[in-house]
């Protein structure tokens, strides 16, 4: 399993700049407007999730308003704010996005220093961050809400009575994620009872691993949640939760099953199309969509720095759609599409598109439109997703009996 994940990067990182301190951009044939740069944490391209979302917006961004794209990669920590420094003294980036919380001192810093260079930190904040730093926070419990109402429900209609999760570093914005499954779960107990008249409990497994980038960890948490009878589990670990897509199709193989339940749910990014027939969706943390906003807005003259947060209501968060995922699978290069169509069975991304769209069919209509109405009150204020970003928070979640009580529990 390592090494699949190993041979995908190297495929896909062959296209970007992987050397600290080496920028590259984009081979432009006509003149352009300027330039944004990007700063990836050290995932980097080809995480299948959180940096590869930022370029899709970015590239997006580029080709829409005629800009060069400049790439970065930090290999290590130390690497962050040399590489923002490294673009600050050019002067001649029109923005420049760094992505993930764990740059948030280095741009502060170098923030500081360049006073007139416009910045974009995805997903970090500091109140005292200078303001020509746009800083865009998501609201993962929303999205994350959704995926707990499909996870129930797709358990119960199962005759099941557990889900899981497994998660990366036990850090303030993974509560997030933990605290709006959770109140998604209770919320599909309840639209259950109307619906049918059947009482149902469903118990959430979860396991913080430690770790983003260790699929082994995954497989062993996802192996062991299913072993006690998951039916669902959202991966929230970014490449750990490799090993949880693994786990699942493993499963299915081992039951002679082509397509779930059980099933997988990925995280961030479109992941659906990584192990096909395992993967019922993803939760999408739209980092694509903050940093295209951020640049439209330099390049229209609009940029404010300060927090933008984005959920539901702002396209921030969403579950995926087969179209998401085409998109996501489209972004990759050309030769890494062909590799992975091939080593997935596929002829075709038409044949890959099909077999997406029956994955989902594996699930009744009743329950897409359950999680839609979901959403539409989430989105119209009449539902509250509690947002846990502390221990206490988290616990007073944990300890809640139905979602009504959950959405008091943060205040």
């Amino acid at each position: 399993m390592k090494k699949w994940l190993s041979l995908f990067l190297i495929g896909l990182l062959a296209l970007s700049v992987v050397a600290s301190g080496c920028i590259g951009s984009e081979e432009t044939t006509t003149k352009t407007n300027g330039k944004i740069a990007v700063v990836y944490d050290v995932g980097g391209r080809g995480d299948l999730s959180f940096n590869d979302m930022a370029y899709l917006g970015a590239s997006k961004a580029a080709k829409d308003f005629n800009l060069e794209l400049v790439e970065l990669q930090s290999n290590t920590e130390d690497d962050y704010a040399k590489n923002l420094e490294t673009l600050a003294k050019q002067g001649d980036n029109l923005i420049i996005v760094a992505v993930g919380f764990m740059m948030t001192d280095a741009v502060k810093k170098v923030a500081s220093e360049y006073p007139n260079q416009k910045f974009v930190l995805i997903d970090g904040y500091d109140e005292n961050m200078p303001d020509n730093v746009r800083m865009v926070l998501f609201k993962e419990n929303e999205g994350s809400a959704l995926i707990g109402a499909l996870s129930g429900l797709i358990a119960a209609n199962s005759g099941k009575d557990k889900v899981g999760i497994v998660l990366g570093m036990e850090i303030p914005v993974l509560y997030k994620f933990e605290g709006g499954y959770r109140f998604g779960v209770a919320w599909a107990e309840d639209y259950y009872k109307q619906k049918t008249g059947k009482e149902v409990k469903i118990n959430i497994l979860y396991q913080y691993t430690g770790t983003f980038n260790d699929p082994a960890k995954g497989y062993q948490a996802a192996k062991a949640q299913l072993d006690q009878g998951a039916w669902v589990i959202y991966q929230v670990a970014g490449g750990t939760g490799i090993g949880v897509f693994n786990a699942v199709s493993e499963y299915l193989k081992a039951h002679n099953q082509q397509m779930g339940p059980p099933f997988a749910v990925g995280v961030d990014s479109a992941q659906d199309w990584i192990k096909p027939g395992a993967i019922v969706a993803s939760m999408m943390k739209r980092v694509d969509v903050g940093v295209y906003n951020a640049v439209k807005d330099a390049v229209n003259g609009e940029f404010t720095g300060g927090v933008v947060e984005l959920g539901l209501k702002e396209g921030g968060v969403s579950v995926s759609t087969v179209d998401d995922v085409m998109e996501m699978f489209n972004s990759l290069p050309e030769d890494t599409q062909k590799q992975k169509l091939k080593e997935l069975g596929f002829n075709s991304k038409d044949e890959l598109k099909k077999y997406l769209e029956d994955t989902r069919k594996q699930v009744p209509d009743w329950i897409w439109q359950a999680v839609d109405e979901l959403r539409d009150k989430i989105v119209s204020g009449e539902i509250t997703v509690p947002m846990a970003t502390s221990k206490e928070e988290i616990n007073a979640i944990r300890n809640a009996n139905t979602w009504q009580e959950m959405m008091k529990s943060t205040g």
